[in-house]
């Protein structure tokens, strides 16, 4: 597995896959081919059918700083990957060269015809039953598991991860208005927060949930955020973390080192099945989001190995089959209020595992593989295609 910086990263919303994957691309092909004059993007899959809601085009054309054209083909459909697309790089007129790039989820890429090399593969362990093994073999925790395999960098890296997350809490809590698209959604973190009454029954609720739509929200409208496995499911792991901090009063370094524990079961699932919403649907970012964000509270709140491996299972297993069908290919409906309802079952699922711990049955390896296969029995239409689900309602509601 990689590092965890392969998996926190910091960029622009409003989607990892379709803005920073895209950003990133075009990054590797100026560096590669600093002659080239001009460049075309040719989108594929479902790059193409939700590119302009996720405004793929406008990144592209803001990286390059050369003159780009960006087309959107959305005929084909059988591809290596759902998030396919090609850069061609021209010089007078004439082809210097073409590659074809897979969006995988979370800002990642593959390039086609590129293996990765062992150096990018820091972890051996490759799945949750191998590093409880390794912990248990060590008398360690996760977090040692983590700082064992990281070099020592990660901590100060996880630092800024944090410190990232809050901003975006910050900025998301002080705005107002309406978010950019045809939706025309009204921003309500700040009214939410605002309107919240200490030592009223729903006050956790609605802090939680403020918290969560002000990063959603951020991220909806372009702005920095981290991916926590993506832009889209951005809000869960920030708004937990903030709450437990504020009510339980954890040390900076503790919700650190919950943010390793996190990292670890996000990339369990990015190695064995994917965090792409257009591979596997809304499951594989709001699914492994809400497993993250449980598997960071449940170590704050110092349960064992397996409680924490339990709670994540229970996570991901009762997101299974979550479509991913966004109005207009925009970041904002229903995923701006699913960000919320991950965050608030959160509580839940790490009480639960205490008291269910003796009869686990399902391991989280299970569940990921589970979620891998369901994602690939998905029709396409519930990618992240805009063609299908909740998707289809956009000339009714706009």
């Amino acid at each position: 597995m990689e590092s965890l910086k392969e998996l926190y990263k910091i960029g622009r919303g409003p989607s990892s896959s379709h803005t920073i994957g895209p950003e990133r691309a075009a990054k590797i092909m100026m560096e590669r081919y600093p002659t080239a004059d001009f460049f075309e993007v040719e989108l594929l899959g479902s790059l193409a059918f939700t590119g302009k809601g996720h405004r793929t085009d406008f990144v592209l054309q803001k990286t390059f700083n050369v003159d780009c054209k960006v087309v959107f083909n959305t005929e084909l459909k059988e591809l290596m990957h759902p998030n396919t697309f090609i850069i061609r790089a021209y010089k007078d007129n004439q082809l210097l060269a073409s590659l074809t790039f897979y969006s995988i989820g979370g800002g990642s890429l593959q390039i086609e015809g590129e293996e990765k090399t062992p150096k990018d593969e820091i972890y051996s362990e490759k799945n949750m039953k191998e590093i409880i093994f390794w912990c248990h073999l060590n008398n360690c925790s996760f977090v040692d598991y983590v700082f064992a395999h990281e070099k020592v960098t990660i901590k100060g890296y996880l630092n800024k991860v944090y410190e990232k997350m809050e901003e975006s809490i910050e900025r998301g809590l002080q705005k107002q208005g309406t978010l950019p698209g045809k939706l025309h959604i009204e921003r309500k973190a700040k009214s939410i927060y605002d309107s919240r009454i200490q030592g009223e029954d729903n006050c956790d609720l609605k802090t939680i949930a403020s918290y969560a739509l002000a990063v959603a929200e951020e991220n909806a409208a372009g702005e920095q955020v981290v991916t926590a496995p993506t832009c889209g499911s951005s809000g869960v792991l920030p708004a937990i973390l903030r709450f437990a901090k504020e009510k339980y009063h954890f040390s900076q370094e503790k919700i650190i080192e919950s943010l390793a524990v996190a990292g670890i079961f996000g990339n369990v699932v990015k190695t064995n099945a994917s965090i792409s919403g257009a591979e596997c649907g809304c499951q594989a970012e709001l699914g492994t989001a809400c497993a993250m964000a449980s598997t960071a509270l449940a170590y704050l709140f110092d349960l064992s190995l397996e409680q924490i491996e339990y709670v994540a299972e229970m996570a991901l297993e009762h997101n299974l089959g979550l479509t991913c069908d966004p109005l207009e290919g925009m970041v904002q409906i229903p995923c701006i209020e699913r960000n919320v309802i991950i965050a608030l079952r959160v509580l839940d699922l790490v009480e639960l595992a205490k008291l269910f711990t003796n009869s686990h049955k399902i391991s989280f390896d299970m569940v990921v593989q589970t979620m891998k296969e369901t994602g690939m029995d998905l029709s396409y239409k519930y990618r992240e295609t805009a063609e299908g689900g909740l998707a289809r309602l956009k000339d009714k509601i706009i």
